[in-house]
């Protein structure tokens, strides 16, 4: 039994504005989670949030990222409370940018592994992104590729792609906007879902040079029959129990540091049930960490 501690990260920082200007919810999302009573349903600890800088770039720089200086001083506020807590660490988004600060807050434990479970790659750079939001961007960010925003950690990026198992994408009909052609020429592993993808995951993660590994999860991943309140919904994807069977041996393994939430939008779910289908699904797989 290991301790668990909960960390919110309510940004929308890497997402862009909805076409009449207003801004995604998924900032919203760690509240509604303890509204549920997450932190007592999961024995945990709760950290409190890391309240991110006001929304900046309605409009996009030319060709750049949104809210680039936000997103780099917030990764930095983010790392610093990652970097505090030996518990397994669950951190509630918030958008998918905040891979970035809670990779930069594990580098003081050295080379780690990232499992990425995911509806879409998110290896886009500035240059071919549609949106210019960073959450469209940030596993490409994290192993060193794009803007300012890949040398958070100077020139090392926070994780190698030689380190990273994606899992379960849905995106190739969206090809290249999410860059899936660049990530098929990087060392990235890329996993269908099926039976075996964990025990896959695994053996890349696992491997003695690395000091274990942490995981992202975009609930995007899921069917939006079942959660609909996401940003950008592709067809088809995983059950609720796909996913939990998919997440419980990566969870539960004594080499994972601990697990990102990311893109749930409470906006987009005004009787709250994507939001208890997600609070059961976290109670189902941290039942015996």
């Amino acid at each position: 039994m290991r301790s668990i501690a909960i960390l919110g990260a309510p940004s929308n920082l890497g997402l862009m504005p909805h076409p009449d200007g207003r801004l995604r919810g998924v900032d919203r999302a760690p509240r509604v989670y303890r509204e549920l009573g997450l932190v007592e349903r999961l024995g945990a600890r709760d950290l409190g949030d890391i309240e991110a800088p006001p929304y900046a770039d309605f409009v996009r720089p030319p060709g750049g990222t949104r809210n680039e200086s936000g997103i780099a001083a917030y990764s930095r506020s983010l790392a610093n409370a990652v970097s505090s807590t030996s518990d397994f660490l669950l951190v509630l988004g918030g958008d998918c940018s905040i891979l970035l600060g809670t990779l930069l807050g594990l580098r003081p434990r050295g080379r780690i592994g990232l499992a990425f479970i995911d509806g879409h790659c998110d290896f886009a750079v500035p240059s071919i992104s549609v949106s210019g939001g960073a959450a469209g961007m940030d596993l490409a960010l994290a192993v060193g590729r794009g803007g300012p925003l890949a040398r958070l950690a100077g020139e090392a990026p926070l994780v190698r792609e030689e380190d990273v198992a994606v899992i379960a994408r849905k995106d190739l009909a969206d090809e290249p906007l999410y860059g899936s052609h660049s990530m098929r020429g990087s060392a990235v592993l890329d996993l269908p879902y099926e039976g075996a993808a964990a025990e896959t995951a695994l053996g890349r993660l696992t491997r003695p040079k690395l000091n274990g590994f942490w995981i992202h999860v975009d609930v995007d991943v899921l069917d939006p029959q079942v959660m609909p309140a996401v940003d950008s919904p592709e067809e088809g994807g995983l059950g609720i129990e796909d996913l939990a069977g998919l997440l419980m041996p990566l969870v539960r393994h004594p080499s994972a540091l601990g697990m990102e939430l990311t893109i749930y939008d409470p906006d987009l779910d005004p009787d709250g049930a994507c939001a208890s289908r997600i609070a059961g699904l976290l109670e189902q797989i941290f039942k015996g960490v």
